[in-house]
């Protein structure tokens, strides 16, 4: 099942980006474009969840979950406001994203080591 999620978060990454960079140009199908990689990169975030007790990496996996909604709140934005509002929440989305790529993987080596 692990192989299908790296498919299947690829595969909605690479939507993701070609949705924002479609919306740039306001061209009429951007929006679900983006909507359709934002609901399978949320997919695969949201259903691979995290068994231990550590509460920082237990933490960390909200806020990546919070992060993954807030890229499909974003699409939903570009759908229903036609001007820049979506960009605001996809900023949000991107840095909470970011930020838990690199800490939870930290966490999970520290943990390791404990």
């Amino acid at each position: 099942m692990n192989k299908y999620y790296t498919v299947i978060s690829a595969a909605g990454a690479v939507l993701l980006l070609i949705g924002a960079m479609l919306q740039i140009t306001k061209l009429f199908f951007a929006p679900y474009v983006y909507i359709v990689g934002a609901v399978m990169f949320s997919y695969v975030q949201v259903m691979s969840g995290y068994e231990g007790r550590n509460i920082v990496i237990r933490r960390l996996r909200r806020q990546q979950v919070i992060g993954a909604m807030l890229l499909v709140v974003a699409g939903v934005m570009m759908i229903l406001w036609h001007r820049n509002e979506w960009v605001a929440c996809l900023s949000i989305a991107a840095i909470l994203e970011l930020y838990t790529a690199f800490r939870i993987p930290q966490e999970e080596e520290r943990e390791k080591k404990q």
